[in-house]
């Protein structure tokens, strides 16, 4: 049984639900800041013109697209089921020799059956 298995690798996996979740607030702010801009750009930008209705569309429109965007999850896919087993060959098993004792090294048996 010689499968080869590709490994997934950490970048492509997931972001985490805590993770995903800040991202969404972080977008949901930063649109509706740019919302309050565009209410304050529509008053006090001097004399009233057509970009008034530009600032007073925005102002209308980013609150539904704020919270499309923030309502949008991740682009994941949902991937099949990975066996948990290990695929990974294992080395035969290499028996070292035996090392024989130096003169002048104490060896210090601390169990009876160790003195072998």
């Amino acid at each position: 049984m010689n499968r080869k298995r590709t490994v997934p690798a950490v970048t492509s996996l997931p972001q985490s639900p805590a993770a995903e979740s800040d991202h969404r607030v972080r977008r949901y702010a930063i649109t509706m800041t740019i919302r309050i801009v565009c209410f304050g750009l529509m008053v006090f930008v001097q004399p009233y013109g057509w970009y008034t209705w530009v600032f007073a569309a925005a102002a209308a429109v980013l609150p539904y697209i704020a919270v499309v965007f923030a309502n949008a999850g991740s682009d994941s896919t949902e991937s099949g089921a990975e066996s948990p087993r290990q695929e990974i060959e294992a080395t035969p098993a290499v028996v070292p020799e035996p090392i024989e004792e130096a003169p002048g090294i104490i060896t210090i048996h601390e169990k009876p059956q160790d003195r072998t």
